[in-house]
């Protein structure tokens, strides 16, 4: 009597081809919780608004910001926008002034912290100054450049310059100086010179921070922007804010704010993205 049959394995899953990577998956808190959490701060603001404690005109209601909002983003009654400019004109010159001022801080203190990196002597001339920069706020020097350079734009865009290169210059200059001794080492017992070592080890293992500390500059400069737009700001985010507060107009004043912070949140994101394509090797070596 033959014996009985052992019953089959499970049949095992077909293993992904190679080469291919699934893609993550979607995790429906990454969208429920931030919005969770600005259902509550409008809850909290309503409340507090319908509370009485503070005058309307210094906590308005959100549907006042609102139509704030809609008011200076179209015409109405013949009235276009905020001072005639719309709110999204208000937003381009605002961005084209930080764009101005990034690119120009951002790219000086890359090339600064890479000298700063390399050569001794050149840090232990520079740190100081760069210290002495990085403790000042804008405003302390933003007067002497518009005796300086007028009120046009640029004062403007070099202050936001000023305010992006420390930043850039720091983290630069700490990633240059942690890069693998090993690496550098074993480059130049190959024969490479001294810029190769700089082009092909220094430079890709100080990438990680050095995005770290443009995205750190690029917050700065745009947290000065308000500063940056007090003279002759308008169109521009700043120069709203700062002439809606004059009159106490704080509907307007929270739009821009809001504005000038979740356009923050957008660069952010796109800085993130460069990042990831630029360092895909961050968190994995």
């Amino acid at each position: 009597m033959s014996a009985p049959a052992e019953p089959a394995a499970p049949a095992a899953r077909a293993a992904p081809p190679r080469g291919r990577t699934r893609s993550p998956r979607f995790d429906p808190r990454t969208a429920f919780l931030p919005l969770l959490s600005l259902l509550v701060f409008l809850g909290v603001w309503q409340l507090a608004a319908a509370s009485g404690i503070w005058n309307e005109t210094f906590v308005p209601y959100p549907a006042t910001v609102w139509q704030a909002f809609l008011d200076v983003s179209t015409t109405t009654d013949g009235v276009r926008g905020y001072q005639g400019y719309l709110l999204w004109e208000h937003l381009y010159m605002t961005l084209r002034r930080v764009l101005g001022g990034v690119v120009l801080g951002v790219a000086a203190g890359v090339l600064v912290g890479l000298l700063m990196g390399t050569i001794g002597w050149v840090r232990r001339v520079l740190e100081p100054w760069l210290t002495f920069l990085r403790a000042l706020p804008p405003l302390a020097y933003f007067f002497l450049l518009v005796i300086w350079l007028g009120i046009d734009e640029a004062p403007k865009i070099t202050l936001l310059a000023l305010a992006a290169f420390p930043p850039a210059a720091v983290a630069t200059t700490a990633a240059v100086a942690a890069a693998p001794v090993g690496l550098i080492e074993a480059a130049r017992a190959l024969g490479a010179t001294r810029g190769q070592v700089v082009r092909d080890v220094i430079v890709p293992a100080a990438l990680p921070e050095t995005f770290t500390g443009i995205r750190l500059a690029v917050g700065i400069a745009y947290s000065s922007v308000v500063a940056a737009e007090l003279f002759n700001g308008i169109p521009g985010i700043g120069g709203m804010v700062k002439d809606a507060s004059n009159y106490n107009n704080t509907p307007v004043v929270l739009v821009g704010i809001a504005a000038i912070g979740i356009s923050g949140l957008v660069i952010d994101a796109l800085l993130r993205a460069v990042e990831r394509r630029a360092v895909p090797w961050r968190g994995k070596a």
